[in-house]
């Protein structure tokens, strides 16, 4: 037996009105609201700036290619070629068709088994291979971080200055950053007296980050332990950036927090990954380390929003990882003696205080002493503003404080030649001897 719906003579004549594209527009108007009235991008996604470093970095590279003598101290980017060894790893991989194909979501079982092994070597931290998820590089992981434990209206205790990146993630997230700064006097370096002041109910997690970026700076051992154990007091989870671990100075240290509070084990992300190590900002290969629910969940998280990391760039941080550090060790020498004479000149600017940093390849000074006065018929009231003066004036570029918390600061990335430098510093130095 069939059975039909009758059409009304009103249904009819609307079917009929709907048979060309101009007459359905003409009705779904009627009964829509304009497009107008709806926000062409979501909230949550306007919310988010553009990262203030990648910014810096693409317009100095725009200025040199149109032909201006651009010095860019913006990205923090080695400007060291990847070790032939690492390089040759993946040339090899791109042959094997089994690379080819798509992999698991948390990463070759070779590299997992690599960075577990590298964790070992390098901090004395003992984890299993489902502890591991490999990531699109660095960002990938502290997104995901914040996205897996963070609900909204929890509360991130962020040491400031901070990288560009972890505030956006951290709101991304539905979390609400706490900023807690702490300027050259402490050599950017936050104290648990800082923190506990910070510390409310709805806080459910502390960034650290070790070699700092943009600062440079590295806590003590004896700080790593203060902080760890105050997390611990208080069940708060630490989300911990270990990127910088071999870009160490002056007999730095940069011990890992589980390791020094292991009661932490359970609360605690590692955050790492290849670029600044072995110069391999471009094959995007980071990773994340916590407890196996976590590392499950992101992993889930990661199988919907990328799936796995690219198979040749795994091959190729096998390869690295698996590697001795000798060639990590050439390029340290080479950020050592940069670090010393970028210091150096920039102590020698009138008004302008550079604490000398013992990790990263940042330093960050204060500027404060030259805001307010005269440049050029030009009076910077912001560290921002005078940024922009400096690239407009002196063809350098840098980043200003508000990237990484309050004014009044910039950050030069040394990672860069040692001509360029003492070129670069030179005409900032020239540039803010007119202050007046």
């Amino acid at each position: 037996m069939t059975f039909c719906k009758r059409q009304t003579g009103k249904s009819r004549a609307v079917s009929q009105l709907l048979q060309t594209q101009e007459s359905r527009q003409i009705f779904l108007a009627g009964i829509l609201p304009p497009m107008s009235e709806k926000p062409r991008v979501s909230a949550r996604i306007a919310a988010i700036a553009e990262s203030a470093t990648l910014a810096v970095d693409a317009k100095a590279k725009a200025l040199k290619a149109a032909g201006r003598p651009v010095i860019g101290f913006g990205a923090g980017e080695p400007d060291f070629p990847t070790p032939a060894y690492i390089v040759d790893a993946a040339m090899t991989a791109a042959q094997a068709p089994a690379n080819h194909r798509y992999t698991p979501t948390p990463g070759l079982p070779e590299l997992r088994d690599a960075i577990v092994a590298k964790t070992l070597r390098d901090s004395q931290y003992v984890i299993t291979p489902d502890q591991v998820l490999v990531t699109n590089g660095g960002k990938q992981a502290v997104y995901q971080s914040f996205a897996s434990i963070i609900d909204p209206g929890d509360e991130v205790i962020l040491p400031a200055p901070y990288w560009t990146t972890y505030p956006e993630c951290i709101k991304l997230a539905g979390g609400v950053a706490v900023e807690v700064f702490a300027d050259e006097s402490q050599n950017y370096l936050v104290s648990v007296e800082q923190l506990e002041a910070a510390r409310t109910p709805k806080t459910k997690a502390i960034l650290f980050c070790s070699p700092s970026n943009p600062t440079g700076s590295v806590y003590s051992l004896e700080q790593v332990k203060a902080i760890g154990e105050w997390a611990l007091e208080h069940g708060i989870w630490v989300i911990t950036d270990e990127i910088y671990e071999h870009l160490l100075y002056d007999g730095a240290v940069a011990p890992s927090l589980p390791v020094v509070v292991p009661a932490m084990a359970d609360r605690t992300i590692i955050l790492n990954g290849l670029a600044k190590t072995y110069a391999m900002t471009g094959w995007r290969v980071g990773w994340m380390i916590g407890p196996k629910d976590v590392i499950k969940a992101a992993t889930n998280l990661q199988s919907h929003l990328s799936s796995n990391v690219n198979n040749i760039a795994q091959r190729a941080a096998i390869a690295a990882l698996s590697g001795n550090l000798d060639a990590v060790r050439e390029m340290g020498v080479a950020f050592d003696r940069r670090r010393k004479l970028i210091v150096s000149m920039l102590n020698e600017i009138p008004g302008v205080v550079c604490p000398t940093p013992t990790g990263a390849f940042y330093v960050y000074p204060s500027v404060k002493g030259v805001l307010g006065k005269e440049i050029r018929g030009k009076r910077p009231q912001t560290s921002a503003e005078l940024a922009t003066l400096i690239l407009e004036e002196a063809e350098v570029a840098a980043v200003p404080g508000e990237a990484f918390g309050p004014s009044g600061y910039l950050r030069f990335s040394y990672a860069l030649s040692d001509e360029d430098i003492v070129e670069g510093i030179t005409r900032v130095k020239n540039l803010l001897s007119e202050a007046k």
